[in-house]
């Protein structure tokens, strides 16, 4: 009996070292939130696909910070996960859809177009470890939904439309429908009409603005889901732009 009971012991010993190493797994592929970013700046967000994270669906892809470098396999988790999903795959279906079209205004092609999501201020983030695979995940609900706001543009300008919200002197300005910005027969042109197109498509998206730098030289993009306040300025510009003046 006194064997037996210490082989009852050792076992019931196991199990709990067993239950205990089950816990605290997760906790050793985790390091604890940082903030990345500047606390006046902004940031971006770029999605590309999806990834299975804590039991639901998120999306993934880069963040740009305001300093214009960048972290790759970057995980957006919490508020509006699924509406960037959404709005992603809205876009790649446009893009399908009209990229290589000719654009009837300016007889160019149209271009791929990318949602981002820009962040005003500092950004939690969490290093993880997903099937052996170093992630770094925005934990988006201890960010302020007011600094969170939607845009889309070519994809080719995501980073100068960062570094431009980073740069003094720097404005938004609407389109008004008979802009001659859309006859352009270059690039620019075709963005900003075809984020005009874009927008009777997906819900909450609307084109037809341009942020202007100091130079001289915009760059067309369109606003959409969400639509923080912090971020008005951009996504709701109260001017309009003028290329003769």
């Amino acid at each position: 009996m006194g064997a037996l009971k210490y082989v009852v012991i050792g076992v019931v010993v196991v199990v709990v070292a067993v239950a205990a190493a089950l816990v605290l797994l997760p906790t050793l592929h985790r390091v604890p939130v940082q903030y990345v970013g500047s606390p006046s700046g902004y940031e971006a967000f770029v999605p590309s696909g999806t990834i299975s994270y804590n039991g639901h669906t998120d999306p993934t892809g880069t963040l740009i910070l305001s300093n214009g470098n960048t972290i790759q396999n970057v995980v957006w988790d919490g508020q509006y996960s699924s509406t960037i999903i959404q709005n992603h795959e809205q876009i790649v279906q446009l893009n399908n859809q009209f990229v290589g079209q000719t654009d009837p205004v300016n007889n160019q092609q149209y271009v791929p177009l990318q949602d981002f999501y820009v962040i005003k201020g500092q950004i939690p983030i969490q290093q993880v470890t997903i099937n052996g695979q170093t992630y770094y995940v925005i934990e988006a609900n201890s960010i302020n939904p007011a600094n969170i706001a939607g845009f889309y543009t070519y994809q080719g300008w995501v980073p100068n439309i960062v570094v431009a919200m980073n740069t003094q002197g720097t404005y938004a300005a609407g389109l008004p429908g008979n802009s001659p910005v859309f006859q352009w027969e270059n690039l620019t042109g075709t963005v900003a009409y075809q984020t005009w197109i874009y927008q009777d498509y997906i819900r909450g998206f609307a084109g037809r603005v341009v942020l202007v730098q100091s130079n001289g030289t915009i760059i067309p993009y369109g606003a959409g889901t969400p639509s923080g306040s912090a971020l008005f300025n951009f996504s709701s510009p109260q001017q309009t732009y003028n290329p003769s003046s």
